[in-house]
C-alpha cells in the first residue's frame, strides 16, 4: 500500500546483519557522562519528589483549615 518504489530486484539484508551495521553507527556515551547525567536525572526526581509533597502538605492543611 505504502510501496511506491519497485522492490523486485532488490536483494534485502538480513535483519541481523542490518542490526550489527547500525549498532556500529551507534556512538556510545563515556562513563564520565553516564555518571554525570544520572546524577542529574537522580537529583530532580529527588527535588520534584519534596516539590510535590510540600504542595501535598500545603493543599492538605489549607483543606482541613478551611474545612
Amino acid at each position: 500500500m505504502g510501496d511506491t518504489v519497485k522492490s523486485e530486484g532488490v536483494k534485502k539484508k538480513s535483519f541481523f546483519k542490518g542490526l550489527k551495521s547500525e549498532f556500529k553507527k551507534v556512538v556510545w556515551p563515556d562513563k564520565t557522562t553516564v555518571k554525570k547525567q544520572t546524577i542529574a536525572v537522580v537529583s530532580s526526581a529527588i527535588a520534584l519528589g519534596l516539590i510535590i509533597t510540600i504542595l501535598d502538605m500545603i493543599i492538605k492543611f489549607g483543606l482541613s483549615f478551611i474545612l
